[in-house]
């Protein structure tokens, strides 16, 4: 929304500067974007006086100039028609910038003789295109600031342009007139009163109008005035520069007039020619969908089934709330006019301008939300500028529909300003600042201006007061403690839980991914979901049809973008939730980290290997460390189809309690997600993590043990098919208070073994509490471990 500050002192009467006005729109929540300011660009520019002037020696067509602007006589060469002795001219100094023609002047030689400046012409100032010569002025004073000089012989040239964003909320600062009606409540000047004679009607309306019985919602009303004998041309200059200033051209009056009110009042409006107006008669209907117009834009549209359309006789000839069309649009020949008001439903204006690609100043602010009730006025006043500028005579007016009833009132109780804003403001500022809005106040009830369609309740009613007294006036109070001392976390153990993880996953090399919660039906299959549960019911596209049963598809889909760019080693992980139902609640928060490639790039050394189990494992284990997992887990079997059946484990505390799961993906998925490998990966949930017994705000002492440990080593022969992984946990069970850790450390198969055996070696470390290891102790321990592994594998101590 632009606008100059001439055309706002139209409705506005202030004496504040650009700079004030600036800054109070934009603390009334009409941001501004930009001002421009010729005055700013022309305050270098001084005037002076040719003292004389002569033929160059060396061209034809060059002057030597003596010119004085206020620093003695100076060198000037200028090649201008115009140029000669007696005249005022604009200078532009050494060290100037001339916007025209993007340069800053200096001191030069032309055809061997300096010149020390430059006069300028209008073009050269962008102030127009003229430049057959230099500027002449009628007067003025030697050394003056051409700014000054325009300030007080011709102002239009330098009138500031502001530019300001309008939130969808308030459709009534799109005319001038509200920008102004918001600054006059905040005190920056008094609006002024808006008033119209209406043209006598001579005539009855030779044009009639009517409404659809299904059209009348999104027409509720429309007005009408025919003016004969009017004579179209080029508008006065006045309007052509204000128009120009805001960046429209214009075409003709008949046109101009229709965008002045559209920025001036708000008030979009259209003029037919009359005359070809077919049957002299429109009808306001809705579209069947496949209508086709021509526009005043010179292209063909087809109309969308339940596009508002006004027809004559012979067709469609206006896109209503949108655009006229190009057979009824006014000429330089056009003698008759009828001029429409009307008010047209903006949900149903904003569908037909999507549907056909049509912006529009018209639809911009139908769609927001014209005042309905100024329809009548906002015609009268462009028929009265039309008459008093163009002449002709107009006609009764003709009505169709009604007005929409938008009157509301709502309490305004004074005293929840302080509760709602914290701003304690006088019950009789509230009143008044209402008032100056254009609110009607009946005791405590505040009647809200049909202008206003975005006040809805009494919430709103403080937020004007609120906003109007500005909310830079607010006080910081800080709230109070809900007890006194040291305040409790914020933050749930679930929370600190997965800021751990980050943390720690991070430290480790990963890098961070927030991927959809959203995936492929196919994708989600994979991993147990896909289900009409988790299935959305208005996706944004086919690949994000339904909620993630697990993260691992979506650093998966990463891994494999990043791959097809080049990227073949990665560390990727996420903390998020994943969905295992529909409904709220069914959803569990998850761990999830992925190495894909190598362990590092190539080196000199050549330690750079494949990615593979153990480095999933003991980035696992790290991460659960960091939660506050139990340092004693169990490693099973079983997690599932999305991992290798042969390498991968689940961190138990028991059968039942899985806190995590590593290993390679199964080659099925990374071969559906073009994923190449080798990836390894593991997903770890947090909630199942036990909580301490003893809530504390202290990390707990750490428990070093005081007593020597003991290691010994045991060799088991045992079937070819058993797994190293039933051994150890057998081992590890044997004790679980003194025996601390169980690792393998050899296997041999074949040899004095015999067919289907092989030997695995562990070694089992003891780590006393209460007191040393006496041999039979350690006696009783190994006979136990050696039950168990045989308990569980049918292995035998190997001889």
């Amino acid at each position: 929304m632009k606008f100059t500050l001439s055309w706002l002192k139209n409705h506005l009467d202030t004496d504040a500067s650009v700079d004030e006005i600036a800054d109070t729109l934009t603390d009334l929540g009409l941001e501004v974007e930009g001002i421009e300011n010729p005055a700013a660009a022309l305050s270098e520019f001084v005037i002076g006086t040719v003292k004389s002037a002569e033929k160059h020696p060396d061209a034809d067509k060059l002057k030597v100039c003596q010119v004085d602007y206020g620093e003695g006589e100076t060198q000037i060469i200028c090649g201008a028609p115009n140029a000669r002795e007696g005249i005022t001219v604009v200078v532009a100094r050494p060290g100037v910038y001339v916007p025209g023609i993007d340069t800053t002047i200096g001191v030069g030689k032309i055809r061997g003789i300096e010149s020390h400046g430059m006069m300028a012409s209008e073009r050269e100032l962008e102030l127009s295109d003229e430049h057959d010569g230099i500027i002449e002025l009628p007067a003025g004073e030697i050394g003056q600031t051409f700014a000054d000089y325009l300030a007080a012989h011709d102002p239009a040239k330098i009138d500031p342009v502001i530019e300001i964003a309008i939130t969808p909320n308030r459709p009534d600062a799109l005319g001038v007139r509200g920008v102004a009606r918001d600054l006059a409540a905040r005190g920056l000047g008094t609006l002024k009163p808006l008033t119209v004679d209406p043209v006598p009607a001579t005539f009855p309306n030779p044009v009639s109008v009517s409404i659809d019985a299904d059209t009348v919602d999104q027409a509720p009303v429309f007005f009408g005035r025919y003016i004969k004998g009017v004579k179209n041309g080029p508008s006065p200059a006045w309007l052509q520069q204000k128009l120009k200033a805001i960046g429209l051209r214009p075409i003709s009056f008949l046109v101009d007039v229709t965008n002045w009110f559209t920025y001036d009042l708000n008030r979009p409006l259209h003029v037919f020619d009359a005359d070809k107006i077919t049957g002299n008669s429109l009808r306001l209907h809705k579209a069947q969908g496949d209508e086709t117009l021509v526009g005043l834009d010179d292209k063909e549209y087809t109309f969308p089934e339940g596009a508002t359309v006004i027809s004559d006789a012979e067709g469609p000839e206006s896109i209503a709330g949108v655009m006229g069309g190009l057979r009824t649009g006014v000429s330089d020949d056009t003698v008759n006019v009828f001029v429409e008001a009307a008010y047209f439903d903006p949900i149903r204006t904003a569908y037909t301008g999507r549907a056909m690609k049509i912006n529009s100043d018209a639809r911009y602010r139908f769609e927001r939300g014209i005042d309905p009730a100024f329809t009548p006025e906002g015609m009268e006043h462009a028929v009265r500028m039309i008459v008093d500028i163009a002449g002709g005579e107009a006609s009764e007016v003709v009505q169709a529909g009604e007005i929409p009833d938008t009157s509301r009132a709502y309490k305004l109780d004074t005293d929840r300003c302080s509760s709602l804003v914290g701003m304690d403001i006088a019950a009789d500022t509230q009143r008044a600042t209402l008032e100056a809005l254009g609110f009607v106040m009946d005791g405590d009830m505040a009647q809200v201006p049909s202008w206003r369609p975005d006040v809805m309740g009494e919430a709103d009613l403080v937020e004007e007061v609120a906003r109007i007294a500005s909310l830079t006036n607010l006080q910081p109070i800080p709230m109070p403690r809900a007890r006194a001392g040291v305040p409790e976390p914020v933050l749930t153990p679930m929370q600190k839980r997965l800021q751990m993880a980050r943390r720690t996953t991070a430290a480790l090399g990963y890098n961070e991914c927030v991927t959809y919660s959203f995936i492929d039906k196919a994708a989600a299959t994979l991993f147990g979901g896909g289900d009409d549960a988790t299935m959305l019911a208005n996706p944004i596209s086919s690949e994000m049809s339904h909620m993630r049963p697990a993260l691992l598809p979506g650093l998966l889909q990463a891994a494999a973008r990043n791959q097809a760019r080049g990227q073949t080693n990665m560390a990727l992980f996420e903390a998020g939730d994943a969905f295992h139902g529909g409904e709220p609640g069914e959803q569990h928060t998850l761990v999830t980290g992925i190495l894909v490639g190598k362990t590092t790039g190539k080196d000199v050394h050549g330690v750079s290997r494949d990615v593979d189990i153990y480095d999933a494992k003991a980035d696992a284990e790290a991460i659960l460390a960091a939660m506050g997992a139990p340092a004693k887990v169990q490693i099973l079997r079983g997690a599932g189809d999305a991992w290798h059946p042969g390498r991968h484990g689940k961190i138990c505390l028991g059968p039942k309690k899985v806190l995590g799961v590593f290993g390679e993906i199964h080659p099925k998925i990374l071969q559906a997600l073009d994923v190449k490998g080798p990836a390894v990966g593991f997903t770890l949930y947090p909630a199942e993590i036990p909580l301490p017994k003893k809530q504390t705000a202290n990390r707990g002492a750490a428990t070093i043990p005081d007593l020597q440990a003991v290691e010994r080593d045991f060799a088991f022969v045992v079937d070819v098919d058993v797994e190293a992984l039933t051994l150890v946990n057998a081992a590890a069970g044997a004790d679980k208070a003194l025996i601390e850790d169980v690792r393998v450390f050899d296997e041999f198969i074949g040899g004095s073994l015999g067919d289907g055996k092989k030997s695995l070696a562990v070694t089992v470390r003891l780590q006393p509490t209460d007191a040393t290891l006496k041999e039979a102790d350690i006696e009783a321990v190994s006979a136990k471990i050696v039950e168990k592994v045989a308990k569980a594998t049918g292995g035998t101590l190997r001889g």
